[in-house]
């Protein structure tokens, strides 16, 4: 087999790959975005009473619209400084003017409309602006995330659960000074995760961040980041652009000629480990950053239903069935919505298929009633053949859930709203389409008929009036509009 070549140490500055690389000419421009599809289920779902109820008590915002303007103006100045300097260790004399932050940039405007409802309102203008943004801007630069920088390029190949590697993940900006964490292709649509994985082994996957995001939409959450598939230019949009040579280091060109690049890892400094461009154009899901942890600082949780990530392990919930009642008497399970937004999660998780929610993150300004935010979901859509019905433990061993969440589901059963109907038309306006093959949606209309099930048994076992918590008062709406709470 012929090895593998590595780029020049001079790539990027010669704008590209070297002369004398095998790889093929310049790849050919990328197509022009799709135009949105027309959406009329979609519409027809949005209007319904269920998605026009106004929230309890007023939106309170996470930020400050001056504070916020003031801190990301510093951060774009110090960028400009710091991008001058690079320039000028490479000799390169060519101006470069200062990019302006423009208080209207999307991604600005996104931070801004986060509140104490949601990461964005309903219909919100800017995260369509966003999501168009995220998928035409130039991007600008490149590196790896904070936390695979944070293991400094080393990897304790004891553990069993590898950080890093095939996880690989970075850090993209673009000419608005918008950040966006970028997941590549690593596993085809159709390719289900074998049996015998374990679920902390499995491949992340692109597709499943772009999924998750418009189903968490569908469900009116409102807890993932926006997020949208675009094809990246592996060279020019990631290599040519990085000022981290680590990262530059890395890229390679593979004996088909396609441009890969890896973690900088011991374990996975492996080419069968690397992404590889064809040989340029490499599919990847964007989600939009949230806020500076120094505007917005965020608590990370550990999940109550935690997994074990060992091979033979369990923990407690899996072994004993009345492990809620220790729940409820821990604060702030105890007092407050926290085990009502864990239920929620543990539905969300349960339609995606995901496993491997080991913690949880929320806003720190909205205290313990915060939302939960559903963050790395790149390990859902793995099996549709396959529905986990432990993930469901949250509901099934507490028996209680929002009234608000049960009716959505109710009417996502219903076959004029049905879930997979909603989800077709939905990921058919993102440009990588279509996101899922269609066993993935035909598993979404499974799996909620089998989370109503779950919540009509604790209804039989406990009472309505226990299981079902109302959030907030019923939507006024015609009563056949409505839907009903008999399951």
């Amino acid at each position: 087999t012929e090895p593998t070549r590595a780029l020049p140490a001079d790539t990027r500055r010669l704008g590209g790959l070297s002369p004398g690389c095998p790889c093929p000419a310049p790849p050919a421009p990328r197509p022009p975005p799709r135009a949105p599809r027309a959406a009329p289920a979609l519409r027809r779902l949005f209007a319904h009473p269920l998605y026009r109820a106004a929230p309890p008590g007023p939106a309170e915002p996470l930020l400050g619209a001056r504070e916020a303007l003031r801190y990301y103006r510093r951060k774009a100045a110090r960028w400009n400084r710091r991008h001058k300097l690079y320039r000028e260790e490479l000799n390169l004399t060519s101006p470069a003017a200062p990019l302006p932050l423009r208080p209207d940039a999307s991604w600005l405007q996104f931070h801004l409309g986060i509140s104490r409802d949601g990461l964005y309102p309903r219909s919100s203008p800017a995260v369509t602006r966003l999501l168009r943004d995220m998928q035409e801007f130039p991007i600008i630069s490149a590196d790896y995330s904070q936390d695979e920088k944070a293991l400094l390029g080393a990897c304790d190949c004891s553990q069993i659960v590898k950080p890093s590697g095939v996880h690989l993940k970075l850090v993209l900006r673009f000419q608005d000074f918008g950040k966006a964490m970028f997941k590549p292709m690593r596993q085809k649509r159709e390719e289900e995760t074998p049996e015998d994985f374990f679920y902390f082994v499995d491949f992340q996957r692109h597709n499943a961040e772009i999924a998750a995001f418009h189903l968490d939409r569908i469900l009116d959450f409102r807890r993932v980041p926006p997020t949208v598939g675009r094809l990246i230019n592996v060279t020019k949009e990631i290599l040519e652009v990085t000022k981290n040579e680590v990262l530059q280091s890395v890229f390679f060109v593979s004996p088909a000629s396609n441009v890969c690049f890896f973690a900088k890892c011991p374990y996975m400094c492996k080419t069968e480990y690397a992404v590889c461009g064809n040989p340029h154009l490499l599919e990847g899901s964007l989600s939009a950053f949230l806020p500076s942890l120094n505007l917005a600082p965020r608590l990370s949780i550990p999940n109550p239903w935690i997994r074990s990530y060992s091979f033979d392990g369990k923990e407690e919930w899996e072994v004993n069935p009345l492990y809620c009642n220790t729940v409820r008497e821990i604060y702030p399970y105890s007092n407050s919505n926290r085990l009502l937004n864990i239920v929620d999660m543990a539905i969300f998780d349960f339609l995606t298929g995901n496993m491997d929610r080991h913690h949880y993150e929320m806003f720190t300004k909205f205290g313990d009633d915060g939302f939960l935010l559903h963050l790395d979901n790149a390990r859902g859509f793995g099996r549709h053949s396959h529905d986990e019905i432990s993930i469901l433990a949250p509901l099934s061993q507490c028996c209680i859930i929002k009234r608000t969440t049960l009716l959505r589901l109710q009417l996502l059963a219903e076959p004029e709203y049905r879930l997979s109907d909603m989800m077709r038309e939905s990921l058919l306006q993102d440009p990588l389409a279509p996101v899922l093959t269609e066993p993935h949606l035909l598993a979404l209309d499974r799996r909620l008929q089998l989370i109503l099930e779950a919540v009509g048994k604790c209804i039989d076992t406990f009472g309505e009036a226990t299981v079902v918590a109302n959030d907030t008062a019923q939507p006024q709406s015609p009563a056949a509009d409505r839907a009903k709470l008999d399951t």
